[in-house]
């Protein structure tokens, strides 16, 4: 089958990263052509005039609809776009060059309907994003539950890289109204519909995450948040990995409380994993200061992911209603 790609990038009040994402893709090496489609989200900074500065460097589509969240905002750019297979980055990404080349020759190799890649750590980002990238990305944390190289036909992918055929996204309806969590819900569907998913390891994008602690704590909060919804929606996915960070959390507090009785060994635990986190953020960023930084993403990470995650778990358990009307802020 010839590929046609479209990137579907939806934006919101994010002009500057909208530039820098529309520049990458305009020093792609992929020697045919592609498509490009903005969907500002009801934005009140508008990106029009950045998208118009790239008409001459590639062919690209702005297009505007009211607010109603980024999974709606990915629909509404397929149901416009050109092309049979989509590429959905977030707005804050930057795309190597090589990365439509690598997308195209793996999907010509062995294709699947859906494909995602991983996020890596640009050399200008700040150290508080790089400690992030670490968090979200370490096997040594929850990054590294989220499918790997030996998970192939069940690999995860996430909509800040993220392809879909135009046939998939047809027989799925493409995203939901829940988020976040209205990627893997996606992918859950993927795979009911018939259609396999594969991660493609070159295909990396720089995710820059313009993030401080605390939006940071309340993205992994939600995360949490709307796993148990997703378990309920989907059973067979449901994994003993996603108790992991609440169980953190118990052990951590368990372990504080322990030593008021002169019990170190529990504590001795979690300083042992904060070491060998220390030392291998170390080894992967070349940073005593973003290593230690990665301590407190990690902390953030595991503590509002596991709050998240036992708080709705235990709700979704014990009450009668359904997930829309349990957690209204969880949906568009």
């Amino acid at each position: 089958m010839k590929l046609f790609f479209s990137f579907i990038v939806p934006v919101y009040n994010r002009p500057n990263e909208i530039g820098e994402l529309l520049q990458s893709l305009a020093l792609q090496d992929y020697a045919k052509s592609f498509e490009v489609v903005i969907v500002e989200d009801g934005s009140t900074v508008s990106s029009e005039t950045v998208v118009a500065s790239y008409k001459d460097k590639l062919d690209v589509t702005y297009l505007t609809k009211e607010n109603s969240g980024p999974g709606s905002s990915r629909n509404y750019g397929m149901q416009r776009a050109k092309g049979n297979y989509f590429i959905v980055l977030d707005s804050d990404c930057i795309i190597p060059s090589q990365y439509l080349s690598i997308v195209n020759a793996s999907l010509t190799k062995n294709y699947v309907d859906c494909y995602g890649g991983p996020d890596a750590a640009h050399s200008s980002f700040s150290q508080v994003q790089k400690a992030i990238n670490y968090a979200m990305t370490s096997v040594l944390t929850t990054g590294g539950i989220r499918g790997g190289k030996t998970s192939v036909g069940k690999f995860q992918p996430r909509s800040f890289n993220m392809g879909i055929s135009k046939a998939a996204f047809e027989k799925t309806q493409g995203y939901g109204n829940i988020h976040p969590g209205e990627d893997p819900d996606l992918t859950f569907r993927i795979w009911k519909a018939g259609y396999e998913t594969r991660l493609i390891p070159e295909a990396y994008v720089y995710h820059k995450r313009r993030i401080d602690w605390g939006k940071f704590y309340t993205q992994v909060r939600k995360f949490g948040m709307v796993r148990p919804i997703l378990n309920q929606w989907h059973p067979g996915t449901a994994k003993i990995t996603y108790w992991f960070p609440s169980l953190f959390c118990l052990g951590l507090l368990i372990s504080l409380v322990a030593l008021f009785f002169g019990l170190f060994a529990p504590i001795s635990v979690y300083l042992l994993y904060f070491g060998l986190l220390f030392v291998h953020s170390f080894l992967m960023n070349k940073s005593v200061a973003v290593a230690l930084l990665s301590l407190i993403a990690v902390s953030i990470q595991f503590i509002g992911y596991g709050i998240g995650f036992l708080k709705n778990s235990v709700l979704l358990t014990f009450s009668k209603k359904e997930p829309q009307v349990l957690f209204p802020k969880l949906f568009f």
